[in-house]
């Protein structure tokens, strides 16, 4: 048996790519899960249809649509064991001389800002020795042209993890970050050519992009008892990218 049977989760951005995935291998290992989502309403449904997850429509851009969707899921599951940072965007036209002030504000809404107030308004919630796990990207150690937007956003979703061990440690409490490389999603679909994704392939050491399940394994140890002595990390689950 899992030993994550009974707790509870809230994951951002679950209706697609990698959050799904964490959605589906949390519930199959036992976890009650609630997941936020923005707007597709039909893949929201398939997911709660699939694990019976409870679906949560967000706007997490801000401080007032985060402290919604908080709330939301611990009245639907009677409390919080689990925080998954999960919900990113990545918006085209980001070079230094391409980006408008849209383009910024709303990705540094959903990437960062989004993480540092979901932290700050699930810890009330959360139980003592629960767990916070946020996803970052290769991006902050792969510096590339046309992300530094994408980037920066999730260098700060580090050093919020970093800093959120460091105040949350007296509870038990551990907050890790995990950095998917080149994984299969509709979002790095949108973000590279298909020569860049073969080349992304070929440089893993399993010549193959990395899946949603592939990640949402690492989110599930980080949120089991087995990692009780990490905290305040930054893992890279990447393939080996070289």
């Amino acid at each position: 048996m899992s030993p994550l049977v009974g707790k509870t989760a809230l994951v951002t951005g679950g209706s697609r790519g990698i959050g799904r995935a964490i959605v589906e291998r949390l519930t199959d290992d036992g976890v009650r899960v609630a997941f936020g989502y923005h707007r597709d309403d039909d893949a929201a449904g398939e997911v709660a249809a699939a694990t019976g997850a409870h679906p949560i429509r967000s706007d997490i851009a801000t401080r007032a649509g985060v402290g919604e969707l908080v709330e939301r899921a611990d009245e639907l599951l009677g409390g919080l064991d689990a925080l998954v940072n999960n919900a990113a965007v990545w918006l085209p036209r980001s070079r230094f001389d391409e980006a408008d002030e849209a383009t910024y504000d709303r990705a540094m809404s959903v990437n960062a800002k989004s993480v540092f107030f979901a932290i700050q308004q699930a810890a009330p919630r959360l139980r003592d020795g629960s767990r916070i796990v946020n996803l970052s990207s290769i991006a902050t150690r792969r510096p590339t042209p046309g992300n530094a937007i994408y980037a920066a956003g999730k260098a700060a979703v580090e050093q919020f993890t970093a800093i959120a061990a460091q105040e949350l440690g007296d509870r038990g409490i551990t907050v890790n970050c995990v950095a998917p490389g080149a994984t299969d999603t509709a979002l790095l679909q949108q973000s590279l050519p298909p020569q860049l994704l073969a080349r992304a392939a070929r440089n893993t050491l399993f010549a193959r992009l990395g899946t949603g399940r592939d990640i949402a394994g690492v989110v599930a140890f980080l949120l089991g008892p087995d990692s009780a002595w990490i905290t305040g990390q930054t893992i890279g689950a990447n393939g080996g990218l070289l």
